[in-house]
């Protein structure tokens, strides 16, 4: 705590301002436990629980004969009778009954009543003994004996008074407690408190125990992000220079890149408060709600300063206004948003306060958001390479027992795209098959299953297909793996299949592509030629087609308008790129102009068709040798296509080559990342990152 209260001081030094501590809030829980006190003091006060008891033979010598009784109350308990004994007021006065008229001993009712009590087995018992000692009196001098239906405690004050009562309270605390969304006493757990911020405050109580070991393949955004987490450790290493701390971090990424994995390491690394809420959690149903959690969530943090403010998924509130809007239907959420811009930019750069939020939708932010004053920096999170990938790799192989051959290198080469979520499915999938099977250790087959598994899908061995059909899908990825083996730059196959997977896909091929930025046009129109191999071979042997390039001739005809109108690569249309906005009502360009653009596209794709069949012609044989292997086998590698088909005529280098050092890749299993299962029997790929990237 001695580092707190240092920290604490050195900003409360830097902005002069005097921190008053906040008195205790009242809790209306001891409210509650001051009512329910307050029952049972009542039936304690009015109850005869202090009455004086008594023998039976000491009342009627004492009591009953010398005609000092002036009435008996009898009721059963427990199966007895009890009998309550009432004296004559004025023969209270006498010495023998001077500890029952002391003040001490008496309760509030016991100047009415009764005294003193005692027990019998039976009600008649007790009238035959009574009759027995009064039958020589008058009856007017005789003692009353009353029968009272009377309950005890537990069943009339309790069930009457108490448990209604405590019925209501707990309905009143559920109540309180759906409408503020939080715990009753705390804040945001009552309705008065709905307004408050719901964040999760992690400190040096409730430390995150995520470091940045635990987070690989990001070195560059670790980097920016540990700089703000040293700034907050020594202010002065900046300050002195002149620099000022900056505001907020804004980190930016596809799903499962790890922007929350790296903001739960900022928490675990920093040693000073941590507020963790989602954008969501400023929305609510009433109006100014969203306003006010934001208003005091930042009035907590100066309380914790220094201290990180990380909101996950701001999309939710941050979207860009005035688009869109319908008349009062994004007051709330713009009001919201309003009320984070003032906060944001209405603290000084010295108090302490960072902000880090994290989206995967940066192009819908405001951009009053984005400016420099507020999210200072903007960190991308890409897909991790090569090397990335086999960092993450290691981390998430370290809890697994693992055989010899496994490799987190070959893993990482096998894997191009995915991201560490994906990569954290493949590592567990392999445990969970390899425990399937009854295996001591994970070895490499497995994690080729895990792979195949979170690409395509489950296998479905026992998925009843007619053999027409199946030798409909079998001609169709092997037009799939002839057109890419014999293309110059399409991608490596290394494993085709006409084992249904997922959903509907009844086949796949899968390939090994290089891992570039920057694409060429020979090379995206081999790619396209590749997808095209799959119709083709079934208008080749059969001379009909069928539904099962659905998927592939939306590859090709998305990536033959890009060709044209993003990236210049047709000579007629030019060297233009039109801004795709996906809007299809005011195109930036004329009528005119589309429909060249929809001619240049129909002459790509007819070339690119009339290339390809005249590819699958001349290697006939190698197609038909192909598919009968596949029907027998229905599983085939690159070693298998190399017994067929003899080696690739090309000397191009695998990024799997390149990596792993080694000849050949050989019968690796199921390697890439370009599956997309499909109606019929069709998974692949031409070139998914198309986009060139600076």
């Amino acid at each position: 705590m001695k580092d707190r209260d240092t920290d604490k001081k050195n900003f409360r030094k830097k902005t002069g301002k005097k921190i008053v501590p906040k008195p205790p809030r009242f809790n209306i829980m001891w409210l509650y436990a001051a009512i329910i006190i307050g029952l049972f003091a009542v039936q304690y006060l009015f109850s005869t629980s202090n009455i004086a008891s008594i023998d039976y033979q000491k009342f009627e010598t004492e009591m009953l004969k010398p005609g000092d009784v002036e009435k008996i109350v009898a009721y059963k308990s427990n199966d007895l009778v009890v009998a309550e004994v009432y004296i004559k007021k004025d023969r209270l006065n006498q010495p023998k009954y001077k500890s029952v008229r002391t003040p001490e001993n008496f309760s509030m009712s016991s100047g009415n009543g009764p005294q003193y009590k005692f027990t019998d087995a039976t009600l008649e018992a007790l009238q035959t003994k009574l009759r027995d000692v009064q039958k020589d009196l008058p009856d007017a001098q005789k003692t009353p004996l009353f029968f009272d239906t009377r309950e005890n405690f537990w069943a009339g004050w309790f069930m009457t008074i108490i448990l209604p009562v405590l019925l209501l309270i707990g309905f009143w605390i559920f109540i309180m407690r759906r409408m503020g969304g939080g715990a009753g006493g705390g804040a945001g757990g009552q309705i008065f408190n709905i307004g408050k911020s719901k964040a999760t405050l992690f400190d040096k109580e409730s430390q995150v125990t995520v470091t940045f070991n635990d987070v690989a393949g990001l070195e560059e955004a670790k980097q920016e992000v540990m700089e703000i987490v040293d700034f907050l450790k020594n202010p002065k290493k900046y300050t002195n220079l002149g620099g000022k701390i900056p505001k907020g971090a804004l980190l930016v990424g596809s799903p499962g890149t790890g922007k929350t994995l790296l903001a739960k390491a900022v928490a675990g690394e920093a040693q000073v408060p941590f507020f963790s809420l989602s954008g969501s959690d400023f929305v609510e149903m009433f109006v100014g709600v969203g306003a006010s959690r934001v208003r005091d969530l930042f009035r907590q943090a100066k309380d914790k300063a220094p201290c990180i403010i990380f909101i996950d998924e701001i999309d939710a509130i941050g979207r860009a206004r005035g688009k869109n809007n319908i008349v009062g239907g994004n007051d709330e959420r713009e009001n919201t948003l309003n009320q984070l811009l003032v906060e944001m930019d209405g603290f000084g750069t010295d108090s302490g306060i960072i902000i880090m939020a994290a989206t995967n939708r940066p192009d819908v932010l405001d951009s009053a958001l984005l400016r420099p004053g507020r999210f200072d920096r903007q960190v991308s999170i890409d897909k991790p390479d090569l090397v990335g990938r086999e960092q993450i790799f290691k981390v998430h192989l370290k809890p697994i027992k693992l055989a010899e051959d496994v490799d987190a290198k070959k893993l990482s080469a096998q894997t191009p795209g995915f991201a560490g979520a994906e990569i954290a499915n493949v590592c567990n999938e392999a445990a969970l098959i390899a425990a399937r099977k009854n295996k001591e250790a994970v070895d490499m087959h497995d994690f080729q299953d895990a792979i195949d598994r979170v690409i395509g899908g489950l296998e479905k061995k026992n998925k009843i297909i007619s053999p027409e059909e199946k030798r409909i899908v079998a001609y169709h990825e092997a037009g799939h793996a002839i057109a890419g083996w014999f293309l110059e730059h399409a991608d490596p196959l290394v494993k085709v299949s006409i084992v249904p997977r997922g959903v509907a896909a009844l086949g796949y091929a899968q390939y090994l592509p290089k891992e570039q930025f920057l694409y060429t046009t020979e090379q995206l129109i081999d790619g396209m030629c590749m997808t095209m191999g799959g119709r083709v071979a079934e208008d080749i042997v059969f001379s009909k087609i069928s539904t099962g390039a659905q998927n592939d001739l939306e590859r090709i005809t998305k990536l033959s308008y890009a060709m044209i109108t993003l990236y210049g690569m047709n000579p007629k249309v030019g060297n233009i790129s039109f801004n795709d906005q996906q809007d299809q009502f005011n195109k930036p360009y004329s009528e005119k102009t589309a429909e060249l653009i929809d001619e240049e596209v129909r002459n790509l794709i007819g070339s690119v068709y009339a290339k390809t069949k005249d590819l699958l012609t001349n290697k006939r044989e190698g197609l038909e040798k192909l598919a009968n292997k596949l029907l027998e086998k229905e599983i085939l590698f690159q070693s298998d296509l190399e017994e067929i088909l003899g080696k690739r005529p090309f000397s191009h280098r695998t990024t799997y080559d390149e990596f792993v050092n080694g000849d050949d890749p050989g019968d690796q299993g199921p390697v890439a990342q370009n599956l997309h299962p499909e109606p019929v029997g069709d998974s692949t790929e031409p070139l998914k990152s198309i986009e060139p990237k600076d």
